[in-house]
């Protein structure tokens, strides 16, 4: 079943990240973010991230880690997913989405699955979840 929706970010908090052992040519950030959630997917989240990233160029690569509160389709509960992917400026490549395994709540419980996200061209940010639970 596919669930979709769109979310705004509501918060983006830089964390402490001690001094690297390695210099590379981008710095290494983490920060934790709080996201809300409408539409087949209502709700929000929150997230750690970290990543690797020229502001300027909107060049690198993220991983983060989401847990969700709320409902697809209506089936309220919890779960958590990852997600990762590179930009090169405009455009996504590399992505990963999964589901974890065993971690829904309520009536979202044995979800498994993967999904995806985009940003429109007026900075639109969706989301879809192609999700299963268990019986």
């Amino acid at each position: 079943m596919r669930a979709s929706g769109t979310f705004k970010v509501a918060g983006f908090t830089p964390a402490p990240v001690p001094g690297p052992a390695i210099e590379t040519a981008l710095p290494v950030g983490v920060a934790t973010m709080d996201k809300q959630y409408e539409g087949e997917i209502a709700g929000r989240s929150a997230t750690l991230f970290t990543a690797a990233f020229d502001q300027s160029s909107g060049v690198g690569t993220y991983v983060a880690m989401e847990s969700f509160e709320g409902t697809l389709h209506g089936r309220a509960g919890a779960f958590n997913f990852a997600h990762s992917a590179t930009t090169l400026g405009e455009d996504r490549q590399s992505e990963f989405f999964v589901i974890v395994p065993t971690s829904g709540t309520g009536a979202l419980a044995g979800i498994t699955g993967t999904g995806g996200m985009a940003v429109d061209a007026d900075g639109t940010h969706r989301i879809w979840f192609d999700y299963e639970l268990g019986d």
